[in-house]
């Protein structure tokens, strides 16, 4: 046998080869269909659903019109609660239902990953507890969640310190964005929290955007939200700013590991405290692990989840107090019950309240909008398929599941007909289990979240036991930016006295 006909042999046993585990896969797919009575969901409607490219295009045009939230119910609306779009090759299904977020977030989590977010988010937060799966990730959580519980939340006295410098750069009767000052409390706080050393933003106004860590932060973030828009382009985005920001950001956290890495040698680690504060969570995490970069890695991760939610969280909700006289008197009762003291872990936790504005901020405004994770291997969806979406739906390895916080807090089904409305009496009465998930949900909910409510209901407490006035001076209905979290498009304008 000559050599062109051992090659062309050696082509159709490939070929052979290749039919028959695709015909093997086929019937075993089809069987597992026919045995949970899995039913196709309805699929997007666009010119051609092999590349799926008018879907990505769409939606990146959608996004320069600040309309991707918008958008996004529309499609609900049009196609039902869950359905699937083709984009860039791939398959994606997108639900808005209870049942199939339990699925993919609990019942069934070992079925999924996070796909590509390492390779997005990496730059910036390395391999850490949002950006891992498997082993790597359950390391993580193993290292930041007793950690996590050993704080005792945080030091109230820290957050005062900080929130008293937010109050001093707000004007009386003067209209004014309060979304920076937000963002530089939390980045004040929290880097107090975590590292034992505030990088005080608040008290340093006039230093150079270049040398300050919390711009250098938004910068490396604004980076991480076009790669990610990018999806599988991400590769094309290059741009020096960004990786100098990502650069700036681990040297400045790298000097606080060092430190505390050295403390850990000498075995002083629990007497020598940075500034004299009575918790710094990276003394702890030095105990879990020395690596240096695995200390930092996790540390990028808790700080991003720690600044922007809170801060995001306290942009909304004083959008909406500002437009609403009703509920800002309301809130204000409710405070003077303390008397004008500092407040507690005690007295925070009586604020029945407070505690339902931030639920139903996060209700309406959820800080992550949209999440999902892809198949690692053949499952199922419990509802969504069929022409009434209530036959299961088969998700073949690989695909994309995607829900939708923001839509699915809005259903009337879930949470009354009044669902588009910010109603916080709602929560006196409602239990919507896994149709609101503002800290996600299962093995991944977020370790951070009783965290991030305590600083903002400490902040809104402060807030209004200083000022008694606040108006709106924005004039505009609340829209979304979107970038790894979501805050106010216009910021929060207005007016306190």
């Amino acid at each position: 046998m000559d050599v062109e006909s051992a090659l062309a042999h050696l082509l159709l046993a490939g070929i052979l080869l290749y039919l028959y585990f695709r015909l093997h896969l086929y019937l075993t797919r089809s069987k597992i269909k026919r045995a949970h009575g899995c039913l196709p969901p309805v699929q997007y409607k666009q010119w051609e659903n092999v590349i799926g490219i008018q879907y990505f295009l769409k939606r990146l045009q959608v996004a320069k019109t600040d309309r991707l939230l918008q958008d996004g119910l529309d499609r609900y609306k049009q196609y039902g609660n869950t359905y699937s779009v083709s984009m860039m090759g791939s398959t994606m299904f997108l639900t808005m239902e209870p049942e199939n977020v339990k699925a993919i977030l609990s019942t069934n989590f070992e079925d999924y990953v996070l796909g590509s977010r390492l390779k997005v988010f990496g730059p910036l937060l390395g391999s850490g507890i949002f950006t891992t799966d498997g082993s790597r990730w359950q390391h993580s959580r193993a290292m930041i969640r007793p950690t996590f519980k050993k704080a005792q939340l945080l030091d109230l006295s820290l957050i005062e310190t900080h929130v008293q410098h937010l109050i001093s750069h707000i004007p009386r009767k003067t209209p004014i964005d309060l979304q920076p000052l937000f963002f530089q409390l939390t980045i004040d706080s929290v880097t107090e929290f975590l590292l034992g050393e505030s990088v005080n933003s608040l008290g340093k106004q006039d230093q150079p955007e270049s040398n300050d860590f919390g711009a250098q932060f938004d910068l490396a973030q604004d980076g991480l939200s076009t790669r990610f828009r990018l999806g599988p382009l991400r590769g094309f985005y290059r741009k020096k700013q960004f990786s100098d920001a990502c650069r700036f950001c681990h040297e400045y956290v790298d000097q606080y590991v060092q430190r505390a890495l050295d403390r850990h040698r000498r075995g002083t680690l629990d007497v020598e405290k940075e500034n004299n504060v009575s918790y710094v969570f990276l003394d702890e995490l030095v105990k879990e692990t020395n690596d240096p970069l695995v200390l930092r890695n996790e540390l990028m991760n808790i700080l991003l989840a720690g600044r922007d939610t809170t801060a995001s969280l306290l942009s909304n909700l004083f959008v909406i107090l500002s437009q609403r006289p009703d509920l800002w008197k309301r809130l204000q009762q409710e405070v003077q019950g303390l008397q004008g003291k500092q407040p507690t872990y005690e007295t925070l936790r009586g604020l029945t309240f407070l505690r339902h504005l931030l639920n139903e901020s996060l209700r309406l405004y959820p800080v992550v909008p949209t999440n999902g994770r892809d198949a690692a291997k053949d499952t199922i969806l419990p509802v969504g398929g069929g022409p009434d979406g209530k036959s299961p739906i088969f998700v073949p390895r690989g695909a994309r599941v995607a829900y939708t916080p923001y839509a699915m807090h809005r259903r009337e089904d879930i949470f009354g007909a009044d669902a588009e409305e910010f109603n916080p009496d709602r929560w006196y009465t409602i239990r919507p289990g896994w149709g609101y998930i503002p800290f996600n949900g299962g093995p991944r909910i977020c370790a951070g979240q009783q965290y991030a409510l305590t600083v903002a209901e400490y902040t809104v407490v402060r807030l209004v036991q200083t000022f008694t006035e606040l108006e709106d001076c924005g004039g505009r209905e609340w829209n979304g930016k979107i970038r790894l979290t979501m805050c106010s498009l216009h910021g929060t304008n207005v007016r306190l006295s």
